[in-house]
């Protein structure tokens, strides 16, 4: 059948185009934020300010992108996303100053929208009767990849300098994620024909999708429901303390007395499960329920933060960073399959891309730059960010138990 050919590819396409825009989302803040400190004489605060910026762009362009790509076209929009991403990376290379790296964080926020919410919406509009898995499966390599790469980016610094470093990551950017692009095709009509068995599946799977095609929501509609804002609030308050581990990680490993080999080492495990638990939260979601496997597992983030503290070897801190890392993977990959659920397909990009700007404006100054500055404050207290970033893993645990289906949708 060729919808098995084409949606394989399509998949594996999308997973492609995500891979360094999730590497340059979750790696390279946390990674290099100790050697834009040593290069241009900043603060935590200043680098906890770059995913300030990265994510404001996100919150602006989040909802465009979900718009233009009805027009467009979702593979032009992910083209498009993956240039954006190679650019970046040479901004990054050039970059004299902290303010440079500011301009990078913000191209790099834009690009990430740009092939991440084509990609989610081409996997779900292929398997619309298991949107946990396919949209899983996509957000889940754009999480792994950051856990991919982090662990390279000490030896190529290393062994090729900053600026070739750079270099040589805006060409594989490139290249891979054009060549994930090209793979990227939605399905059309002619994908569903039918060429011999499988004639009543193939069938089956296109009545789904027409179904919530037909009974999708408008824009308009979805911001009447209640549904839409207690999502708009999980993105903020549970995004914040997702995001925020990403500059926390290493640094309170360094806080402990670890080496940076050792301390980049809970940003990985944090990584890991911010993309491998992607694919399990997504699948899980399938058979279980979005809110029942997202709530649980805000709560085991929420718990995780207050034992953070007390923490002072590198198993624990990793161990408990994992656990941060699953709950933000769940976010991002099971909110795509539940905005689906609760306001259908056609309109799925600008209503996701709504709720996740409360992500790119709340998230940021929430996350990364308030703790920022509260650990310059305090001289490094972590008590007190961990203290507020875990109480809003709790708060989101409650309020996404409020998502559900409008009458209108199914």
């Amino acid at each position: 059948m060729r919808e098995n050919a084409s949606s394989l590819k399509a998949v594996i396409g999308c997973c492609m185009a995500v891979f360094w825009s999730g590497a340059f989302s979750f790696g390279f803040p946390g990674v290099l934020a100790p050697v834009w400190q040593e290069m241009f004489h900043v603060g935590q605060a200043a680098t906890g300010t770059v995913l300030f910026f990265m994510l404001a762009s996100v919150g602006i362009f989040m909802f465009l992108v979900g718009r233009w790509q009805e027009r467009y076209g979702t593979r032009t929009m992910i083209a498009l996303g993956v240039v954006l991403t190679s650019i970046s990376a040479l901004v990054l290379a050039f970059a004299q100053s902290i303010s440079i790296v500011y301009l990078w964080a913000f191209l790099a926020g834009i690009s990430s929208c740009f092939v991440y919410i084509p990609s989610l919406t081409t996997v779900q509009l292929w398997y619309p009767a298991k949107r946990g898995l396919a949209s899983g499966i996509v957000s889940m390599i754009f999480g792994l990849s950051a856990a991919i790469v982090s662990p390279f980016l000490s030896t190529w610094l290393a062994s090729l300098g900053y600026f070739s470093m750079n270099i040589a990551v805006a060409a594989l950017a490139m290249i891979v994620g054009l060549c994930g692009a090209y793979l990227a095709l939605a399905p059309h009509k002619a994908a569903f024909e039918p060429e011999g068995p499988g004639k009543d599946e193939l069938s089956r799977v296109q009545n789904q999708l027409l179904e919530s095609w037909e009974n999708s929501l408008a824009v308009g509609e979805s911001l009447h429901t209640r549904s839409f804002w207690f999502l708009v609030v999980v993105w903020a308050l549970q995004g914040a303390a997702g995001v925020a581990m990403v500059t926390l990680s290493v640094a309170y490993g360094l806080f402990i007395g670890l080496c940076p080999e050792s301390a980049v080492l809970i940003l990985t495990a944090f990584n890991l499960t911010n993309g491998a638990g992607r694919l399990v939260s997504g699948v899980s979601s399938d058979v279980l329920g979005r809110n029942r496997v997202m709530s649980t597992a805000f709560l085991a983030a929420g718990l995780a933060y207050f034992t953070l503290p007390f923490a002072s070897s590198l198993v624990s801190c990793a161990f408990l960073a994992a656990v941060v890392g699953f709950a933000f993977g769940t976010l991002f990959a099971v909110s795509a399959p539940l905005v689906a659920d609760c306001f259908g397909l056609k309109h799925f990009g600008a209503i996701f891309g709504l709720a996740f700007a409360a992500y790119g404006f709340m998230a940021g100054p929430l996350g990364p730059a308030l703790s920022g500055h509260l650990l310059d404050m305090t001289s490094d207290n972590f008590q007190p960010v961990f203290l507020y970033l875990g109480s809003f893993c709790l708060l989101s645990s409650v309020c996404i138990r409020q998502v559900k289906v409008p009458a209108k949708a199914v």
